[in-house]
């Protein structure tokens, strides 16, 4: 495979990740009853066992709280 090959399937990989997380924590927060305001933590664990890579991605999401 070559170098482009690669890249482009990793990108397209990234990208579905970060179609379907998003999607998945709006519908999360439209599903809590009582969201609450300010900050939530998130973590997000990429785990690849050919590679055996394992990497985490944490951070905090702001809530839209009660308007």
């Amino acid at each position: 495979m070559s170098e482009e090959a690669f890249n482009m399937s990793l990108r397209k990989f990234l990208k579905t990740v970060g179609v379907t997380s998003q999607r998945e924590i709006e519908e999360a927060v439209r599903a809590a009853s009582g969201t609450p305001a300010g900050k939530v933590k998130a973590k997000v664990v990429l785990t690849i066992g050919d590679l055996g890579l394992t990497h985490e991605v944490t951070g905090d999401i702001e809530m839209p709280g009660e308007n």
